[in-house]
């Protein structure tokens, strides 16, 4: 018996070790996404700051929502200067620390302000769901409380320029995000044109998905928030403003079809916009892949 009880008691033990590295694997996977955390290099001397704040929203209903700011290096240090911001989205499911912690948004951000080869900008990246499995396609919804747009567009962005010294203007203001991210961030520029200079679609696409929870049973916000149709009735003022657009597609991706073909549209359209292919699919690898070049495409242009 005592044998036996010592090979049970070996066995738990064996098994406690193995079910918490799996749950370290996983959380582990979830977090990076497979990848290495983020790590700075040598020559980065003052890493940026990450700050969690809550943003009073009445287009979602007076709730207070979730967003994340990363100070550059040196925000602190240089108490009379103002900076551009880059407001990134999230797709779903998706939750806005991935930018930092697999897309390694804050390490570029540190990385090019150390080498002086891009201005510093301040990245806001929020919460835009109630909960991770819980789609909203940041559009403004049938369901009261469901203004995700303007949540973005005005509510976010005045919190932003209260709180933190930034450029408050439309040409020190870009907004990006990845998949589902990408879609919002066109379809609110369309709809807000004069609050963003910049706007980046990593992934994205624009044709939205017919989903009745969002656009209504009989779908009747959808045609509101179909970039397709959007574009072209809006196309005067974002000339009129200079918007530019920036974006891009795996090759492999599906939605290549239709960015190739929203590419087109823009040209026709006059407006200024630069959009590639690269090679890939539509996973977290070629977002980090192209990461720094869209920090760069934004910080060229924004004004500081």
């Amino acid at each position: 018996m005592p044998a036996y009880a010592a090979g049970l008691a070996a066995l738990a033990a064996f098994l406690a070790v193995g079910l918490t590295g799996t749950r370290s694997y996983l959380d582990n996977f979830l977090q990076y996404r497979g990848f290495a955390p983020p790590q700075e290099p040598a020559y980065v001397k003052r890493p940026g700051t990450l700050q969690r704040i809550l943003v009073p929203s009445a287009a979602l209903g007076g709730r207070k929502q979730e967003a994340y700011v990363y100070l550059p290096s040196g925000y602190a240090q240089h108490p009379h200067r103002r900076y551009p911001v880059l407001y990134l989205l999230h797709g779903f499911p998706g939750r806005p620390l991935a930018f930092l912690e697999t897309v390694q948004m804050g390490v570029i951000d540190d990385a090019l302000t150390a080498t002086h080869k891009a201005k510093p900008l301040i990245l806001v990246m929020p919460f835009g769901s109630t909960g991770t499995f819980t789609d909203e396609e940041w559009v403004n919804g049938v369901q009261p409380g469901n203004d995700w747009a303007t949540f973005v567009a005005r509510d976010l962005v005045r919190a932003v320029d209260a709180r933190y010294r930034t450029i408050r203007s439309a040409q020190g203001r870009a907004i990006g995000g990845l998949s589902e991210g990408g879609y919002g961030a066109i379809n609110i520029v369309l709809h807000h044109p004069r609050e963003f200079s910049v706007v980046e679609s990593w992934s994205g696409y624009e044709q939205p998905d017919k989903i009745r929870s969002i656009f209504g049973v009989h779908l009747g916000k959808l045609a509101a928030n179909d970039p397709r149709s959007l574009v072209t009735k809006v196309a005067p003022t974002l000339r009129k403003v200079g918007t530019y657009m920036w974006f891009y597609s795996g090759s492999t991706d599906p939605l290549h079809v239709q960015n190739v073909a929203f590419a087109r549209e823009l040209s026709s359209l006059g407006i200024p916009h630069h959009f590639f292919l690269v090679y890939g699919g539509h996973n977290w690898a070629l977002w980090r892949d192209n990461a720094r070049a869209a920090y760069l495409a934004a910080a060229k242009r924004l004004h500081a």
